[in-house]
């Protein structure tokens, strides 16, 4: 890349929807980068009431623990970011997995007993059917209950767009399969697919990373665990851009 390239991208695409965006940008800025948002998603609460006779909760997401008010059971999340959030939140015994739904189906098979109640699984629309069947070829009564809607972003932010055509962007965020699906049909949908060959896509966990594939990316990266703070190890400090003068 010649060097006032390298100079002039240092801009990180963020896809993730609010509020975790804003938490995303700020640790972007905090490795100095620029940070440009383009939520992919909108997600928003749906009422939710604990079904009679539940021994656990069971959270995939910490948008899902975001949605959720306080209720007096269990929770078992999918990873240490998803159940500090079921803390904040006021829930007192939290249990944490691994980080994906294989590691969560098997600490759910380890601790509870198909005969202490039903699982409530607490996802967003479409989420963690694979979970659910898991769960129940264990012999747990589950119920999925859906606790927040993802709808679709409707364009690219114009400050996206524009740092986007500017070749400004050195490497975008990707938090979830749907979102990154999302955020590469708003890509082609401004006409920008092409820009990805100079972008590196950075994506949170194999699966994300598979439905990357396509576009022609200047590089996929896939975080070593599927947690923030290995997402943003792939990034790295903007530093390593740096060119003598």
């Amino acid at each position: 890349m010649p060097r006032q390239a390298a100079r002039a991208s240092r801009a990180i695409l963020i896809t993730r929807p609010e509020p975790g965006a804003a938490e995303s940008a700020r640790a972007v800025a905090a490795l100095g980068w620029e940070a440009v948002l383009a939520p992919a998603l909108t997600l928003t609460a749906l009422p939710f009431k604990p079904p009679r006779n539940c021994q656990a909760l069971i959270l995939t997401s910490r948008a899902a623990a975001r949605a959720l008010p306080t209720a007096a059971l269990p929770v078992i999340a999918v990873g240490e970011a998803t159940a500090a959030e079921a803390r904040t939140r006021g829930f007192a015994e939290v249990r944490a997995a691994a980080g994906d739904a294989q590691a969560l189906a098997a600490l759910i098979g380890a601790t509870l007993k198909p005969e202490g109640g039903t699982l409530c699984l607490a996802v967003g629309e479409g989420y963690a059917l694979d979970l659910a069947a898991a769960l129940r070829a264990k012999g747990f009564r589950v119920l999925r209950r859906v606790v927040y809607a993802a709808r679709s972003s409707a364009t690219l932010p114009d400050e996206a767009r524009q740092a986007i055509r500017e070749g400004r962007i050195h490497a975008a965020l990707f938090t979830s399969p749907r979102s990154a699906q999302q955020a590469m049909r708003l890509l082609s949908d401004a006409g920008l697919q092409k820009a990805a060959q100079g972008i590196i896509a950075i994506a949170l966990s194999p699966r994300i990373a598979a439905a990357l594939a396509a576009l022609p990316w200047a590089e996929i990266r896939t975080a070593s665990r599927p947690d923030h703070a290995a997402l943003l190890a792939c990034l790295g400090p903007a530093d390593v851009l740096k060119t003598p003068a």
